[in-house]
């Protein structure tokens, strides 16, 4: 195994509504051509030996566009167990509906996280409405996929498509980590611009744990590579965001960057390794 990817979206059917928005971020991330299907993943990430974490986006509440679903996710990693670890989503304003679903999705589907993106879904991960989500992530013991930072959905458009930045600020998720100190997290993304904020919460709970994803490695800010480099070498993880992003790219762009090949080794496999018991 060459890497572990842990953030990738697995592509939707043709025509659903999720698989149009992929096709106007590739455009703001200037993509090359998006792939058709999970098969045309698989053949991707078996070619380069990349092990993947896939998921999808529940914000049915918010988008009022049918969520793909779990069920969905859950297939693609039955079809190829050897090359992918899924995460599930659910809406949280859906309530206990959604913790119903989280815990069939875990334990019924073998789904192993979940994933949630609150600009989209238009919510704070702080608010206690919602934290009987993270106390059944706790009981269950898999992690949670936070969104951090700015987004490339809406990017360009009048208004962000409605979509508002104030949901992934990092400082939020701090709010998470201290009440629930058995729950593991992952923040995603390198959180431009509230950067700073994401690596002294990183580096203050030892349970928040920081992927790389949606950004190319050549655009780091400084304290970024600086962090990744000492302090924090234990917990960032690679991240593509494919197929915005694709992995190939980003592993050639980490290549150049100033870092000791043991540091190097532990964001790309390590890390990912030991988080999630491989």
């Amino acid at each position: 195994m060459r890497a572990i990817d842990v953030h990738v979206h697995v592509p939707e059917p043709p025509g659903d509504p999720a698989a149009e928005e992929r096709k106007r971020m590739a455009g703001y991330f200037k993509a090359s051509a998006l792939p058709q299907s999970p098969d045309e993943m698989y053949e991707k990430y078996k070619a380069l030996d990349i092990m993947a974490v896939i998921f999808a986006i529940d914000a049915e509440s918010r988008s009022g566009h049918r969520y793909v679903g779990n069920d969905y996710v859950a297939g693609v990693v039955r079809k190829y167990p050897d090359q992918f670890i899924g995460f599930a989503s659910v809406d949280p304003w859906k309530g206990a509906m959604a913790v119903r679903e989280l815990e069939r999705s875990v334990k019924e589907l073998g789904l192993r996280g979940l994933k949630m993106m609150q600009i989209t879904q238009a919510f704070f991960p702080n608010d206690e409405r919602f934290y009987p989500l993270w106390e059944k992530c706790s009981e269950l013991r898999i992690p949670v996929l936070f969104h951090t930072g700015q987004t490339g959905v809406g990017a360009g458009s009048p208004g962000g498509a409605g979509l508002k930045l104030k949901y992934a600020q990092p400082l939020l998720i701090d709010d998470v980590a201290a009440d629930f100190p058995d729950l593991t997290i992952i923040m995603a993304h390198p959180a431009v611009p509230w950067h700073e904020e994401q690596l002294s919460i990183a580096l203050h709970k030892a349970n928040v744990y920081i992927d790389l994803s949606g950004w190319s490695p050549k655009y780091f800010r400084p304290v970024v590579v600086q962090y990744a480099s000492s302090l924090l070498q234990d917990k960032m993880l690679f991240g593509s965001d494919y197929p915005a992003i694709q992995p190939d790219r980003w592993l050639k762009d980490f290549e150049a960057l100033d870092l000791k090949e043991e540091v190097r080794r532990k964001i790309v496999l390590e890390n990912a390794r030991k988080l999630f018991n491989l």
